[in-house]
Parts: C-alpha cells; structure tokens; sequence
C-alpha cells in the first residue's frame, strides 16, 4: 500500500477473484482482480488486445478503491458557511429534484442541462440519455467525448457512414508493412498497445510517425514527420498528390467502391511537395518517402488520434487521411485500412447510446423521425415527448447561467473544471448556475463547486460493459459491493426519476422505467439499438465471457458480429465510400509579435485526462508529480530560461505557471504543455475555444502564446 491507502478487505476474508478490464483508456486491457487479507491486487491476464501487459496506471489502479480520499457520503452546500458537508442520502437527493423541479417550472425544460463522461459503462451512459430525455425532458445533454473522439467520428460518418474507431481487429497493426500515426502517441497514452507496433517493425515493417514533438513514440519510428502544430491537413494532401503523381492510387478500388474522388484530384493538385514544406516544415524528401511507403506497402494502415483532431479543421483534417486512404484502396482490405485511435475508456460506447446531444442509442440520430419512433416505442412514451438536439459540449458549457442558457448541471464521470478549453471561463460559467450537482467517486475540482455531491462506485464495484477502441464489447466485472453510503449512478438516475415525477403513481412508473441491475439496461440497450449503426441486439453477456467481446454491429443472436467492417460494402445508403475535397485554412489563431509562440497540450505516461483519479495514486505521483512547460534549449536560450526555471505561458485567455522542461525534440517555435493538472498550471487556461464547425471539437492543439521567465 502506498501514501495512506487503506487495506481493502478484512482479515479473514475469503480470497475473491474477478476477470475484469482496466478503468482508463479505450485499449481496456484484460486484467484480474484479487481480494484477499492483504487488500485488492491486480493480476496479469491474457486477453487479445494488451496479452497479459498493463502500464503503471493499471497496475496501481486499485489503490484507489479504499483511498482516503474517497467520498463515501452525500455532501451539501451550507447556505449560510458556503462550505460541502455531509448528508443524508434522502436529504441530497431531495435538494437536487426540488432544485431541478423549481428551475423547470420557472425556467422551461431546457434550463436544466446533462453532461457525461466517456469513461461510463454502455449502460451508465444509456440511462443517462435516457434520464435527460424522459425523466428531464430537455434536450441540453452533452459529454466530454466532444473533446476527444468527436472529429474522427464526424469524417468516419461522412465518408464510411459509420463511425468506429477501428474497423479491425488490433491485431492488424501488428502485420501492417507501413503504418502511419498521425498526432498519436501510444507509448505514452496507452503503452501496451506498443506491442503490436514492436511486432510490426519485428516483422519488417516501417513506423511513420507524423507529430510536432519527438515523443516517446516517434523515437521508435523508422520516419519522422515533424510537422508546425495545425498542418497536419497540408501533410495529408501533399501526400496524396504525391501518390497521384506517382501512379500509386488504386483506380479500379476508386471506380467500384467510391464516389467524389474527382473533386478531391483537383483539390490537391495544388498541394505540391514544396507548398506543403513551406507551411509545416516537412520537408520534401521525407513527404516522398512516406508518400512512397504508403504507396507501394503490402499491408498498409494509416491512423489518426487527438494531435490531428483536436482542431477548429479536425473533422477536414481527419478527411484528408480517409481521402489518402481510400484513394491508396486500403480501407476494407483485410489487414488494411483507415482508423482512428480512441482516447477514454468508453469513448466509443458512450456516443453510441446517448450522451451526444444529437444522437439516440445505436448511433441513431434524433432528428430523424423513424428513429425517434423505434426508441420511443422501447422507452414507452410518445415520441413527440422526445426533445429535438441539443448543442456541442462547449457550447452548452459556455451557456451556463447565461440569459438564456441553462441554470441547473448535472455532471457525471467528468471533470470540466480541468479538461474544458478556455477552463477559467467555464469555471465561472459553473460558478453562475443555480444548482451544480456533481456525481463523482473522489472529490474533483469540478465536485468542489458543486452545490451537491454524490458518491458513486467505482469500477470494480459495479457489473457493466464497454467498448474499446476496436468496437469490441467488453464486460465489466464487479470484485465487490460499492462501501457503506455510496451508491450506483444507476440507482441515483433511478432515485432522482422517481423524485421528480409529479405523484407517487408515477414515481413508481419512472422507478420501473430506470432499472438499477445493468444486466437488465443492458437488455433494454439491446433493443434500442437494433436495427441501428451500432446495432448490440445480437450481444448479450454470457456470449462476451464466450468470446472475449463482441464487436458490433451484431444484429442477431444466433449470427456473427463484426471484427472487420467494409469488406463488401460501406454504411452508406449506396454502399460506396464518400471523398470529401477539403482545403488547408490557418489555425483560429496565428502567432503574431505579442503571441508569438505556437502552444501545444497533450498527455504524459503517468497521468490520466483530468488527473482526478491518477493525482492520488502515490506511484504515480512520483513518476509524475506536477505540471511543466516543454521549451526547445535554443528558445530558452533565447528567453534566458535554464531547465526547472519556473515559467508563465499567457495567452488572450489566460495563463499557467510552471517548470521549464527543455528538450530538443520539440520544434524551437513551440511549447507544449500536460494537461492533467488544475491551479496555476492548468493548461487549459491557455487553450482556445474556437471549435470544428461540424463536429463542436475545440482547438485544444494549437494557440498563440508568450513565455517568459516567472
């Protein structure tokens, strides 16, 4: 035990053991769970997509069942002390439906808000669609996703129709002869996926790696690109009017399964070699040379995470790979193809069922009125009773106690305080609401401004399921029962339902309607979703534990899922694949005398998005124990800062304060920054919140800065 962990059994306590899966990223890496007399262990457990490997933050990840730390009561704001102190259970409970009740009879519908969490199981994230859409009746519903997978998923639609973020199995990456990640960096973000990556280049294939900084990753890789943060679409063009040039676009591929590839030719005939170098500092030779690997490889995958997404053009950026990929003939080719690397734990569960504001389970959308039918018809109420879309996560978190923006938030499983764009600005839009109602398992930075905070199980305390970054559906497996006084998101959906309806006859209906036993939402899930993209009415538990997960779409029970999709045809309504001519634009802010300074955010190995949950554990916090501003030594030189100087990042929106790390492998005219940290080093006070037209992703990548010696 580590820094005032608690042992998690008592003596005498008969050994337990669970076959579950890590509670960070979306890899969701196979582990076991033991509890014995010395407290709970993490075991190594063979399972496809990790094989037995965990990084540091699974191995320590049950430290925090029994931290001190835990919240293990309600607590409410005393109006009088303005400080959180404990409470009943009835008594929260009862302040938060009043509060929302009140709000919606002044107020409408609309004035109460939701928003979610990419690490919530499918059924978590489910019932609370569900519970904003019947038991609220608003449609301001939205998650933290937004920021993470929402641009990846907007071009997989608009060129495939579907949106999964592979549309293979992992395994493929380990026979790929050329693999390319653009702004990815998996040795850091989730390092056992890196086995797949070592096999590749075991087996003789070449690792292109396209990022700003030479990252963990890219210094495993045969070829680096290293590109000014924002061009990444100029790389991509240039790229495919190399291939064009050299013959290496699959025409027969292009003509049977394609549409659009003609305005696409003439779009990038302008985006020759030199053009492209003269804006991202790539030069020539290298875009040739990965031009001609991916052009003349057997096997070939190209995949693109958040360094390429998180822009104001993400969702174009993201086109431009799909474009070069469909026009090399790769996506459908088993061992080829196009995807995208999902960040949270359930990134790809948690859109797929509701948490995004246009969106219903399945991956329908809720405008359209056949879909809004077929889930009405399994929620059993009137389909006109269904709100219409709500706006992207940024836009309803700046709205907050705004005029007309909603009055009253609901947060579970995030922690905008810390992971927003422009986080200072959406502190205070919290801060202006009339209720703030935080369910958590800790007390994060978001929780301290709540107005009631309810204490939720932890992962190894409630059954479930998720789904990883390949569409794999997994099951999660409770160890144990929650602790005294904490209580199941489910079982607080259920509760607050049931409060606030008008009159008991109908608090027993919503009761009924808001299952607490996940296998019983699930089974409901089930339904919802079929016949939809993500279609799960062919999954049930007992055939994951079969199968080591299913992978959607799986319509039917007694057929196959899905481990590869597109090979016949793409989720189209023809079944061809859509080319989208897309064109390089500045990033929303430039550089200029004040801010002359190109500003960067992004993970470390250590630490885990908002930090709530990796911050505590004591390892961790060795290995990574505070913020820190990455300067190349020749920009420092020239500032007058040496390594472990504390400096200030300021941008138009605000500034962070923290040591200089100098490194000669980021770019002289850039500074990075980690952004799991809160206070005066909170990255995301420099962000910018200048978001993709399309897709609501704000440009967390690029901004124009200033540092100086603090």
């Amino acid at each position: 035990m580590t820094d005032g962990a608690r042992p998690a059994t008592r003596p005498g306590r008969t050994p337990r053991e669970v076959a579950t899966h890590c509670p960070y990223c979306a890899l969701q890496c196979g582990m076991t769970l033991r509890e014995d007399d010395a407290g709970v262990s993490v075991l190594p457990r063979q399972f496809p997509t990790n094989r037995g490997g965990l990084c540091q933050k699974g191995w320590t990840s049950a430290e925090l069942l029994d931290h001190p730390d835990r919240l293990t009561t309600p607590l409410l704001r005393d109006p009088v002390t303005g400080e959180l102190r404990p409470a009943t259970w009835d008594a929260a409970l009862d302040r938060v439906a009043s509060g929302l009740r009140a709000i919606q009879d002044s107020s409408g519908r609309d004035a109460v808000a939701v928003f979610g969490g990419g690490g919530l199981t499918n059924e978590k994230a489910y019932a609370l669609g569900k519970f904003a859409r019947v038991a609220l009746r608003t449609r301001n519903i939205d998650y933290n996703g937004r920021f993470c997978m929402s641009s990846a998923a907007a071009a997989g639609l608009r060129a495939f129709g579907v949106d999964r973020g592979l549309p293979f199995p992992l395994s493929d990456l380990g026979r790929a002869d050329t693999l390319l990640l653009v702004g990815a960096n998996p040795a850091e973000t989730m390092p056992p996926l890196v086995r797949w990556l070592t096999e590749q280049r075991r087996g003789g294939g070449q690792l292109i790696v396209v990022d700003p900084r030479v990252t963990a990753t890219a210094r495993q890789a045969d070829l680096h690109l290293q590109p000014l943060p924002g061009t990444d679409l100029a790389v991509a063009n240039a790229l495919l009017h190399i291939a064009l040039t050299e013959g290496w676009v699959d025409q027969a591929y292009v003509a049977e399964r394609t549409n659009g590839f003609d305005a696409v030719r003439r779009s990038v005939a302008a985006w020759w070699p030199a053009r492209a170098e003269q804006l991202s500092g790539v030069p020539v030779a290298d875009l040739e040379a990965t031009a001609r690997a991916l052009g003349t490889g057997g096997r070939v995958i190209i995949l693109t995470a958040r360094g390429a997404e998180q822009h104001a053009k993400g969702v174009d950026t993201v086109s431009a790979y799909v474009n070069l990929a469909l026009a090399l003939g790769l996506p459908g080719r088993e061992g080829s193809g196009y995807g995208c690397l999902t960040g949270q734990g359930n990134g790809q569960g948690g859109r797929e069922h509701g948490q995004k504001a246009d969106q219903l389970p399945g991956y329908r959308k809720i405008d359209d009125p056949a879909a809004r039918e077929h889930v009405a018809g399994v929620w059993g109420v009137p389909a006109d009773d269904l709100p219409g879309p709500g706006v992207p996560a940024y836009q309803l978190l700046d709205s907050l106690g705004t005029a007309d923006g909603p009055r009253a938030l609901l947060v579970f499983g995030s922690n905008p305080v810390v992971s927003a764009p422009r986080a200072a600005r959406i502190e205070g839009r919290l801060r202006d609401l009339d209720l703030l109602v935080v369910a958590d398992l800790l007390l994060s930075e978001t929780a301290a401004l709540a107005d009631v905070v309810l204490p939720t199980a932890q992962w190894a305390e409630e059954d479930g399921t998720m789904t990883n970054l390949e569409g794999r559906v997994l099951r999660r497996r409770a160890l144990r029962p929650p602790p005294p006084g904490v209580r199941t998101d489910l079982a607080i959906l259920a509760d607050l339902a049931a409060r606030l309806a008008p009159d008991q006859e109908a608090a027993t209906v919503a009761a009924a309607r808001f299952p607490v036993d996940p296998a019983t939402v699930f089974a409901e899930l089930r339904r919802a979703s079929a016949g939809g993209v993500a279609d799960y009415a062919g999954i049930d538990w007992a055939r994951i534990d079969d199968a080591d997960g299913v992978f959607w779409p799986c319509p039917s029970e007694d057929g196959p899922d899905t481990p590869r999709l597109f090979a016949d045809r793409f989720g189209t309504p023809d079944g061809r694949a859509r080319f989208h001519a897309v064109d390089h634009r500045p990033a929303a802010e430039e550089v200029c005398a004040t801010y002359p300074l190109h500003f960067t955010t992004g993970r470390v190995l250590a630490q885990y998005q908002s930090g709530t949950q990796t911050r505590r554990v004591a390892a961790l916090r060795r290995a990574a124990p505070e913020a820190f501003v990455e300067l190349h030594p020749d920009l420092a030189a020239r500032l007058g800062i040496d390594d472990g100087d504390p400096v200030r990042v300021t941008s138009r929106r605000g500034e962070l304060r923290a040591p200089a790390r100098l490194s000669a492998g980021i770019r002289p005219d850039t500074v990075f920054a980690p952004f799991h940290w809160p206070g005066a080093g909170r990255a995301n006070s420099v962000t910018n919140d200048a978001v993709d037209p399309i897709s609501g992703m704000p440009e967390f990548k690029i901004c124009a800065v200033r540092v100086e010696k603090a």
